[in-house]
């Protein structure tokens, strides 16, 4: 093995203090890590582009500079990843990008401008990073070539449009002295299929060709747990030259961390890894949707994944060398993961603490999916997140999750509850159920305060202005749905048409509702069923 690391989302909202970002790269060094990768997409300064990442807590050149000199010295390696293709979604805000914009997120390649844009990228990223290597991103630009690149060219060969654009990065990137390496979708798609995780996984003698033998594939995967399947995905990597594999700690499905799901997949990812003698590994950490969940929450699965690729098998032996390292107790820190534990759920990706924490009062599509009593184990949780925060260096983290199951406790069957008493006319369970509002706006502002604190202490204040709309925008539903209640009440209006409509299930079954607890991050569409 010569790199083992972590990559750090730094593009959803969140980018972590410089102070907060050196802490947590000190913890990874004594876990055995040795790289640290920093995804930014466009939060950082690029020399010649004034809006590339205007007003998003991008890193500026000092800063970088600050962080790779500090990882130089303890031995870690500092790789910049970003994206030279697609998930610039940022950018094209500005009429500044507008030209260069494709479709979508997606860059237009085969334009002066472009990759006037991508030279100034690793031009300035030569400045700050001494490593020879950079991730260059290249996946998911399912559009390429669809938007105004069609306007223009006509109907084009689109893999034949992407390598030229890789091509092209390339040569770029080595102008500067970087080793590019980047995400295999590209590749691994066109063989089979389109698919990226095939039943048979493997590279044609064609598409090998295809494959420039400057470029490293990165192999990721975050969601199999058959440590064969790893293994042949990673053997077929390694039939085209240099392959590195991305694991995942889940970290962006909400607030709260995955560490059942994490260790259930990387397991078998690092035996695999370990069988197949890949060389270079690391754990992505990614903060889709607003980068809710403190990379901080999976320190357990950090520490574990890394003893487990050196070949401890004993989890006990683990669970004290991480109390011994740390003072932090393992099974208490991974409890952190509680508020997506409840109603029969094993954890993330379901992920009840956020979907049904944004479950319109009187809108609620979800509601279908409620279970009985997951709100007393909802108190429940909340109170054993606040006795381990009596005993952690990290209370900030288990008292925002505390915060956060005890709104839950309330608000998890909130709009099911409403809906029923007011279809069954029932004046009496209508009336009791103002409370229950004016408790979850209590408890809210609560879990608000958590949450700021939490946010505050790790990262850049920019993007919590989003956490703002979405949290104050809950409040003032909740108000708005108390007071309709009221009036309706106190006959100062007929009825609640919302409440009139009939619940029908969120899977679209005819014959009753599916329980399951379903996968549903993201807040644009959990918030409202209309246009946000």
């Amino acid at each position: 093995m010569k790199r083992f690391g972590v990559m750090l989302d730094m593009s959803r909202n969140a980018v972590m203090k410089v102070d907060s970002l050196k802490k947590f790269i000190q913890t990874l060094k004594t876990f055995g890590y040795n790289m640290i990768q920093l995804y930014t997409e466009d939060t950082y300064e690029v020399e010649n582009e004034p809006y590339f990442g205007y007003m998003r807590g991008r890193y500026t050149v000092e800063e970088l500079k600050d962080v790779v000199s500090y990882c130089n010295d303890l031995g870690m390696e500092a790789i910049p990843c970003i994206q030279t293709l697609a998930h610039l979604n940022q950018i094209f805000r500005w009429a500044e990008y507008s030209e260069v914009r494709d479709v979508n997120d997606i860059l237009l390649v085969e334009e002066d401008r472009t990759y006037q844009l991508i030279e100034n990228m690793f031009k300035t990223l030569r400045k700050t990073f001494t490593s020879e290597y950079v991730h260059i991103g290249m996946d998911e630009a399912h559009m390429l070539g669809l938007g105004k690149y069609l306007d223009k060219h006509g109907v084009k060969n689109r893999f034949d449009i992407l390598y030229r654009h890789l091509m092209k990065v390339i040569g770029i990137a080595e102008k500067y002295g970087f080793k590019p390496i980047m995400w295999s979708d590209m590749f691994f798609r066109l063989a089979n299929r389109g698919e990226y995780y095939p039943p048979d996984p493997q590279l044609s003698d064609e598409v090998r060709a295809k494959i420039p033998q400057q470029v490293g594939l990165v192999y990721w995967d975050y969601y199999n747990n058959e440590q064969s399947y790893f293994e042949k995905m990673m053997k077929a990597h390694q039939t085209a030259g240099e392959t590195w594999f991305a694991g995942g700690a889940w970290t962006w499905a909400g607030f709260a961390p995955g560490n059942k799901k994490t260790m259930d997949t990387m397991t078998p990812a690092m035996r695999a890894a370990k069988n197949t003698g890949i060389e270079n590994i690391f754990i992505t950490m990614w903060g889709d949707n607003g980068k809710e969940c403190s990379f901080w929450a999976m320190l357990p699965s950090l520490f574990a994944i890394r003893k487990l690729y050196d070949g401890e098998t004993d989890m006990q032996a683990i669970k004290q060398e991480f109390q011994s390292i740390t003072g932090e107790d393992y099974d208490a820190f991974t409890a952190l993961e509680l508020p997506n534990l409840v109603g029969e759920c094993y954890g993330t990706p379901q992920n009840p603490s956020k979907h049904m924490l944004y479950s319109d009062p009187f809108n609620g599509f979800l509601d279908s999916t409620v279970k009985k009593g997951v709100g007393k184990e909802y108190e429940q949780c909340a109170a054993r997140l606040t006795a381990y925060a009596e005993k952690s260096q990290y209370a900030y983290l288990f008292k925002s999750m505390s915060a956060l199951c005890s709104v839950m406790a309330v608000k998890y069957d909130l709009g099911a509850r409403t809906r029923i008493a007011y279809q069954a006319k029932d004046r009496s369970a209508l009336q009791a159920l103002i409370a229950d509002y004016q408790e979850t706006e209590t408890r809210l502002e609560k879990f608000y305060q958590a949450f700021q604190t939490l946010w505050f202490t790790e990262n850049k204040p920019h993007g919590f202005d989003v956490q703002d709309l979405r949290l104050g925008g809950l409040m003032q539903r909740l108000k708005s749905c108390r007071l309709r209640l009221v009036a309706f009440l106190g006959g100062k209006v007929e009825d609640i048409p919302e409440l009139e409509e009939k619940l029908l299930d969120f899977y679209c079954r005819k014959d009753g509702f599916d329980k399951t607890t379903p996968v549903y991050n993201w807040w644009v569409d959990n918030a409202s069923v209309n246009i946000i």
